[in-house]
């Protein structure tokens, strides 16, 4: 098939492109901005930007499908940047695909979109969306997800994955930030961090996006997944400590000991932002829905997934934890 990849020079937006061409798609990438491409991958590139329907109808012409990686991630910032980019953009790839006579549409969502700031202990996708969200990204991801599952139709076969906590080589956002607060004595462990919580290596994440799109294009509209959501994980719950640990420890960096307790940091978070917002700063070193992350359980039943979409970690947390390790190793190289 010929696949336009939005955010195709993100994280998972490479990963994506690489497995849709091991697969033998054909691949175009979607991004604001040109980036270098290994020769060895045989992606086209083209610019734009998603609040630009223009712009988005250009890049989605001619092709069977598209994966809508692209998306503006994050704890704080403007809520209307979040909205342009996360919900218009979002809105623009479906109104571009229906005009396209595009087929299918894989869309990246989040676990984020039904954290209620309680517990979620094993929970599937019956699960109901957020009443309540602590920063504009998951407000705003949930209203994108609803759009494009709203846009199922005979004609455009959609579908929303919700990987969670994407970590592995080339991460250059989660693990480089948890290392450089760690290496700087600002990160703390809040309250006992026994939650468990699931993540996602990066391979296993694109894999779960091919997949999908595969699966649409063999059963077509009216069967699973088309229209549907699907948590995606490494099916492997850690608890808050040990998952930090392990990931610290992969990029050679010594994890906290320190810790604070859980009314503390709530406390602390909302002062910083209450500061933050008044004052324009930067985003604070500690918000609410960071505090809610690392004080509640979110590790989720990926049963649909492993049934609808044939999907089972490809590569387990020791293997992707040795090629982390492998990177940082090689980076620390003189």
């Amino acid at each position: 098939m010929k696949v336009l990849v939005t955010g195709g020079a993100g994280f998972l937006g490479r990963a994506v492109c690489a497995r849709l061409v091991e697969r033998g798609h054909v691949v175009r990438a979607f991004q604001r901005r040109p980036l270098p491409v290994p020769e060895a991958l045989d992606v086209r590139q083209v610019t734009g930007d998603l609040r630009d329907p223009d712009a988005v109808a250009r890049a989605v012409d001619g092709h069977d499908a598209v994966i809508n990686c692209a998306a503006l991630a994050g704890v704080w910032g403007a809520a209307r940047d979040y909205f342009d980019v996360n919900v218009t953009g979002t809105a623009n790839v479906v109104t571009a695909c229906r005009r396209a006579g595009t087929r299918i549409l894989v869309h990246t969502s989040s676990p984020a979109v039904v954290h209620d700031r309680a517990d979620l202990d094993g929970v599937d996708e019956s699960a109901p969306y957020a009443s309540r969200f602590l920063a504009p990204y998951p407000r705003t991801k949930a209203i994108a997800e609803r759009l494009v599952l709203d846009a199922d139709s005979a004609d455009l076969a959609t579908v929303a994955l919700r990987p969670h906590i994407i970590w592995g080589p080339g991460d250059p956002h989660f693990l480089p930030r948890l290392a450089e607060a760690a290496r700087g004595g600002r990160l703390r462990r809040v309250g006992p961090a026994t939650k468990l919580i699931d993540t996602v290596y990066i391979d296993n994440a694109a894999d779960a996006h091919v997949l999908a799109l595969e699966r649409l294009e063999r059963l077509g509209p009216g069967h699973p997944p088309a229209g549907r959501a699907y948590f995606i994980t490494q099916d492997d719950p850690r608890t808050v400590s040990e998952t930090i640990d392990l990931l610290l420890g992969a990029a050679g960096v010594t994890p906290p000991t320190k810790a604070v307790p859980v009314w503390a940091a709530r406390g602390l978070a909302a002062a910083m932002e209450f500061t933050g917002r008044l004052f324009r700063f930067d985003e604070p070193p500690l918000t609410r829905f960071l505090v809610n992350q690392l004080t509640t359980a979110h590790w989720f039943d990926i049963t649909a997934a492993k049934r609808d979409l044939g999907y089972h970690p490809r590569i387990d947390m020791a293997e992707g934890l040795r090629r982390l390790a492998a990177e940082h190793a090689l980076a620390r190289t003189p």
